[in-house]
C-alpha cells in the first residue's frame, strides 16, 4: 500500500514539473549568435543575433553594446523604435541588418546588428541582449577584422661571391601576416624578419635571406597558408669577375720595386700635377646609376606596380617612327621583322621607338601580341629607350646602362620573361598575354608590365629615368604573329580595352 502511495506520488511531482517549465513559445526569449564573423577592412558587415524560436521582436527592447557598456549601447531600440546611438564612434555607421537572405526581419525575431566602414578599432565582442517582461537572454559575437595587404617587393644586392642578399617587403596587413620564403618549394630561414606598425593600425613587414646566385626563390605573405601573396624570382646570375693573384719570385719583386720609382720620378719631372688633375678629378660624384653599379647593386625588381585600373587613366595614343628599316615590315600600324637573312638573333636591328617622347609624367599604352589563326606571339621586346638612334652592329648591347628597359620573351626561354636588367632577370610565365600594357612613371621612377586580359602585373622595374625617353618595341625574329600599337578611340574610355583600335591582322601579313 504504502509503495503504491509513493508509485502515485512520484507520477504526480513529475506531472507538476512537465507544467511548470512547458511554458508558450511567445513568451521565452533563447538568443542565438553566430560568431567569429570575419570581415575585411573599410567593408560592410552583419552580426548576426536572432530569436529561437522565431517570433515578432517588434515590442522587445534590443540593446546592443561592447564588453561592459551595457549603458553606453551601440543601438538601443525600446518601445518599438529606435533611439540615438550613445557611442559617437558608432553614430551613422549601425542598423539592423539581416542574417541571411531569407530574413524576415524584427518581425521574424532577427535582431542582426548592420556596421558600416569597419574599422580596425571596432575588433573586438558584441554582446547582443534581448529583453521582455518574460525575462531576457543575450549571446556574444565576436568581430575580427582583417587587412589583405601589397604583393611582396623583391629587391636584391650582391651578398657574396657565390650568394645574392634577397629582400622582400610588404605592407598594409591586418593582422600581423606570415612570411615564408622557398626556393624550388623548400623552406628557407630569413636571416632577418622585422614587422612594423603604422599610425593606421596596419602592419608591414621586411626580411631577406641568402641564396645562392643560380635559384628560383619565391616570398609569400598572407594571413593563412590558404590566401598567400607571392613573389617569384627566377636566378640566373653570372659570378662576378674572378681575382687575379700574380705570383712573384724575389727578383722579380726587386726589379718591380726599381721600376714604380724610376715611374714616379719621371711623373714628377714630367708634370705630375697634370697627371693628377686628370686621372683623380677634385671630389667627382657618382650619380644614382653608377653609384649602384660599383656597389654591385641589382635593379630592384618588384611585383606591386600601380594598379592596371589606376594605369589606364593615363593612356596614351603612340605612334611608330618608321625610318625605312629594311629589317622591320610596318604596314598600318602593324609590324614584324622583314626575315632579313642578316638577322640571326633578336637585337635593335629589329626594333623600333614609338613617339612621343617624355620627360616627365605618367603614360600607358598597349601592344596587341596576337592574329587571327595563329598562335600567341612568342618572340617581342617592349619597353621604353633614351636611345635617339640604335646601334647598327648586331651583337651591340641593349641594357639599362646605355638607356634600354624592357620586357622581353623568346621561344628559347618559353617558361620564362627577362629584364633587361644587369644582370637579367628571369619572371615566371603564368600565362602568355595577347596584350601587353606598359605604365610610365618617369618621375616615379617607375615601369610596369602588365598583361591586360587577366589584369595581372608581370614585372616592373625600377629606375632614375633622365632626358627624354621613348616607347620602344621590338617584333622579334621568325615569329609570323606581327606586333600593334592599340590606340584609344575614345577620350576617357581607357579603362575598357574594348574601346581601342584594334586592326584586322591577316595570316598571310
Amino acid at each position: 500500500m504504502g509503495l503504491h502511495m509513493m508509485t502515485h506520488v512520484h507520477l504526480l511531482l513529475l506531472l507538476c514539473s512537465s507544467l511548470s517549465t512547458a511554458a508558450p513559445a511567445s513568451k521565452s526569449l533563447v538568443v542565438l549568435v553566430r560568431s567569429p564573423v570575419l570581415e575585411q577592412l573599410g567593408r560592410e558587415t552583419t552580426l548576426p543575433c536572432w530569436l529561437n524560436p522565431p517570433q515578432s521582436a517588434e515590442a522587445l527592447e534590443i540593446r546592443w553594446y561592447r564588453n561592459d557598456r551595457f549603458d553606453i549601447p551601440i543601438i538601443l531600440y525600446q518601445n518599438e523604435k529606435m533611439t540615438a546611438t550613445k557611442d559617437a564612434s558608432y553614430e551613422g555607421r549601425v542598423s539592423f541588418g539581416l542574417k541571411d537572405a531569407a530574413s524576415g526581419g524584427l518581425a521574424a525575431g532577427d535582431v542582426s546588428l548592420k556596421l558600416l566602414n569597419v574599422g580596425i578599432e571596432d575588433e573586438g565582442e558584441y554582446i547582443c541582449y534581448v529583453s521582455s517582461d518574460q525575462g531576457y537572454d543575450r549571446g556574444s559575437v565576436s568581430l575580427k577584422v582583417t587587412e589583405t595587404g601589397t604583393t611582396p617587393l623583391l629587391s636584391m644586392v650582391w651578398a657574396e661571391e657565390n650568394l645574392v642578399k634577397l629582400s622582400c617587403g610588404s605592407e598594409g596587413w591586418y593582422p600581423r601576416p606570415k612570411l615564408q620564403w622557398a626556393d624550388q618549394k623548400q623552406n628557407l630561414t630569413p636571416k632577418s624578419l622585422e614587422y612594423s606598425n603604422v599610425s593606421s593600425g596596419l602592419v608591414s613587414v621586411h626580411s631577406w635571406v641568402l641564396v645562392p646566385r643560380s635559384s628560383e626563390v619565391s616570398c609569400s605573405v598572407g594571413l593563412s597558408d590558404v590566401d598567400m601573396k607571392e613573389a617569384i624570382l627566377q636566378l640566373d646570375i653570372p659570378p662576378p669577375p674572378a681575382k687575379q693573384v700574380v705570383q712573384s719570385a724575389p727578383g722579380l719583386v726587386a726589379v718591380l720595386v726599381i721600376f714604380i720609382l724610376l715611374f714616379l720620378a719621371a711623373l714628377a719631372v714630367l708634370g705630375w700635377p697634370y697627371i693628377k688633375k686628370r686621372v683623380l678629378p677634385k671630389k667627382d660624384k657618382l650619380d644614382g646609376s653608377q653609384a649602384a653599379e660599383n656597389m654591385k647593386l641589382l635593379p630592384e625588381v618588384t611585383v606591386e606596380p600601380t594598379a592596371l585600373e589606376e594605369a589606364k587613366k593615363h593612356y596614351v595614343n603612340i605612334e611608330l617612327e618608321d625610318k625605312g628599316n629594311p629589317y622591320v615590315t610596318i604596314k598600318d600600324g602593324i609590324f614584324r621583322d622583314s626575315n632579313h637573312c642578316d638577322v640571326t638573333a633578336v637585337t635593335c636591328l629589329t626594333a623600333i621607338r614609338g613617339t612621343p617622347g617624355f620627360t616627365s609624367g605618367q603614360h600607358y599604352w598597349e601592344v596587341s601580341l596576337e592574329s587571327p589563326n595563329l598562335k600567341v606571339k612568342q618572340s617581342w621586346w617592349v619597353g621604353v629607350t633614351k636611345a635617339t638612334d640604335f646601334p647598327l652592329q648586331g651583337d651591340a648591347p641593349s641594357s639599362t646602362s646605355n638607356g634600354f628597359w624592357f620586357l622581353s620573351s623568346s621561344p628559347e626561354r618559353a617558361g620564362s620573361f627577362q629584364l633587361n636588367t644587369e644582370p637579367k632577370v628571369l619572371l615566371p610565365v603564368r600565362s602568355r598575354p595577347r596584350t601587353v600594357g606598359v605604365y610610365l612613371n618617369y618621375d616615379g621612377g617607375e615601369l610596369s608590365f602588365y598583361n591586360v586580359e587577366d589584369e595581372s602585373v608581370i614585372g616592373s622595374v625600377t629606375a632614375t629615368f633622365q632626358g627624354e625617353v621613348f616607347p620602344f618595341f621590338n617584333p622579334g625574329k621568325g615569329d609570323r604573329v606581327p606586333m600593334e600599337i592599340l590606340k584609344r578611340t575614345e577620350q576617357g574610355a581607357c579603362n575598357d580595352t574594348g574601346n581601342n583600335e584594334r586592326a584586322q591582322k591577316p595570316e598571310s601579313y
